[in-house]
């Protein structure tokens, strides 16, 4: 039996019980019989389930720990948070998020025009709207609207010049401006993969000399009255907690020394994102939990606040992946095993047979327990020798294929005889019991990180659990792009089950995948997304909520720009030149292929 790391990323919302991936809340149903459920109702293919308890859960989790340092410390700010649209933006997402975050008055942060617009749009009236990244003087005037709808906004500003079309727009609507952020260009930076988005060459924030000119200009203009806000951000995902003690302490001595300037509203310290998923099935990579996290916050920032004789600030985080990650998995059927040509029955011996391949036969014949560990050695010793005599002309292709399915049999049987516990002596084999799945899915459209940046993601099957994985796994989706594979790797391993795909199905679950995969997802094939589904529990049972079936065929193409009508009428045309009515009694039987070219109503 093989957990697949589970006890190392799943965080408790998964468990295995009786061979079964299960979701570990109220009646825990199993993720196959949530996926049977679904495919009943005629969703083939990739399924994405969404479990916004999930999402509740770390929304209560963020705020319950840190609303529980603020009462040991005896802090007097108060704590905030705001989701990143950025992160995941999909409605399936975002509204359980909104609705789940309202008794906390948890908000959402916009990067783009569009995220702002989701923002003014959905956001509770209560909860706080933070606006980072880029802006030009269009959306400097959609903060303004969501200023005078009631928003609790406020506009970080990323450079000066941003700075100046807040002023200009003051001057020129006469409306109450939002509030205003500055983001600081920290000299200390983060850890882990995204570390980059922090320390002195980082993209975005001001570096001392441009808040202290900030400073100025909003002097000279009377808007230091709206200046509410530091910001930094230090990295996503950190795998130390170092780091942060260094960038809190930094962007704290900033806050007080512009409070001392007369900065009189400032009163709030956003330290960003930063807080880590555990994506590694094989090891932990995160060093440190929520709670010393958030001690840590709030011990810093009361000292620097008592140090400089200034208020404690009110504390903002905008963590994105502690949010979202968890709360998605990929469920993906395996369509086939590459190995299924070497099945028995496809053996086709002659009636006399070069002695290797004989031999082999014998070995497979006369293996015992006792005997399996060095016929299966044989057999590839066997295996290396009958390939350089059909290289040199000596057997033909029948030899070399029954020496390929006789070889493939031998190594199965022994392994199954050997019944290993420990996985090292198969890693020695590993070159020669590889075997490839090809799953129903694509990985730029699905989990494009992994292809991208090389991010991990916990996998596994959602049955079998019961019984001991023997096949070192490569995994390759439906694309023609030879990057569409997650390759076996020595260092960590995934084993799968060796399974008859004619008489059972089998899943493979990826897990962790609702942070950023959703939107950066790309149409490569011109392969749709995945049927979305929101699983969530009532009285005790599981109600599947907002099925998002993936797109048709013709509605691919209408996204990138095709004439669709066009498209039709050309297929319809060349149908009638090639016998057109007994194709079209075809495709009256499929409803799926008769979309590609029906006329809408």
């Amino acid at each position: 039996m093989n957990n697949y790391g589970i006890d190392i990323w799943s965080d408790d919302n998964f468990v295995i019980e009786n061979g079964l991936a299960k979701v570990n809340h109220d009646c825990k149903p199993s993720l196959i019989s949530i996926v049977k459920d679904i495919r009943k109702q005629d969703f083939k293919g990739p399924l994405l389930l969404r479990f916004p308890h999930i999402t509740e859960k770390q929304i209560n989790t963020l705020y319950n720990t840190f609303n529980s340092s603020i009462k040991e410390y005896d802090y007097k700010g108060t704590f905030n948070a705001v989701f990143p649209l950025k992160v995941n933006q999909l409605p399936n997402f975002i509204h359980p998020l909104i609705n789940e975050g309202k008794k906390f008055n948890y908000g959402l942060e916009a990067g783009s025009k569009a995220e702002l617009v989701i923002a003014m749009t959905y956001n509770n009236i209560n909860s706080p709207i933070t606006v980072n990244g880029f802006k030009d003087k269009e959306m400097i005037h959609l903060g303004f609207i969501a200023k005078s709808m009631g928003h609790d906004i406020t506009l970080i500003i990323e450079g000066l010049n941003e700075l100046e079309m807040i002023i200009e727009v003051l001057n020129e609507t006469k409306m109450e401006s939002p509030s205003i952020g500055l983001r600081v260009r920290l000299h200390s930076g983060g850890s882990g993969l995204w570390a980059k988005s922090g320390g002195i060459n980082s993209k975005f924030g001001l570096t001392s000399t441009e808040i202290l000119e900030a400073y100025e200009l909003m002097e000279e203009n009377d808007v230091v009255k709206y200046l509410t806000m530091i910001h930094f951000h230090i990295g996503s995902a950190m795998n130390s907690i170092k780091p942060l003690k260094k960038a809190l302490r930094e962007a704290g001595h900033i806050y007080a020394e512009l409070k001392n300037l007369g900065a009189t509203n400032l009163d709030s310290i956003n330290i960003g994102g930063g807080l880590a998923v555990e994506y590694n099935a094989y090891e932990r990579t995160r060093f440190y939990s929520l709670s010393e996290f958030s001690n840590d916050v709030i011990f810093t920032l009361k000292d620097i606040a008592r140090q400089k004789g200034v208020d404690e600030p009110n504390i903002f985080t905008e963590s994105g992946r502690f949010i979202s990650a968890a709360s998605t998995v990929l469920i993906t059927p395996v369509l086939e095993l590459f190995s299924s040509e070497y099945a028995i029955d496809h053996l086709n011996l002659k009636e006399k047979n070069p002695p290797l391949i004989q031999e082999l036969h014998d070995l497979l014949r006369d293996m015992s327990k006792k005997t399996a560990y060095e016929y299966m050695h044989d057999s590839i010793d066997h295996m290396e020798s009958l390939l350089t005599l059909f290289d040199l002309g000596y057997i033909d292709l029948q030899d070399r294929s029954n020496a390929e399915i006789l070889t493939h049999q031998v190594i199965k049987k022994a392994i199954s005889l050997l019944e290993i516990d420990h996985y090292e002596e198969l890693k020695k084999l590993d070159e020669n019991i590889q075997e490839k799945y090809l799953l129903n899915f694509s990985v730029f459209q699905s989990l494009p990180d992994y292809w991208g940046i090389d991010q991990e993601f916990p996998i596994m099957p959602i049955t079998h659990l019961d019984k001991k994985p023997t096949r070192s796994a490569s995994l390759w989706d439906i694309t023609c792009d030879s990057d569409g594979e997650l390759p076996f790797d020595i260092k960590k391993p995934l084993y799968l089950h060796d399974v008859n795909l004619n008489k059972e199905d089998y899943f493979i679950g990826f897990f962790n995948v609702g942070a950023y995969q959703d939107t950066l997802g790309m149409k490569h094939n011109l392969f749709s997304h995945p049927t979305e589904v929101n699983v969530v529990f009532k009285n005790g049972e599981v109600v599947l909520e907002k099925i998002l079936e993936s797109q048709k065929i013709i509605d691919i193409l209408e996204d990138i720009d095709y004439d669709t009508d066009e498209i039709r009428a050309i297929l319809r045309k060349n149908l009638n030149d090639h016998n057109y009515k007994d194709i079209e009694k075809y495709l009256n039987e499929n409803s799926y292929l008769k979309t590609i070219w029906s006329y809408h109503e």
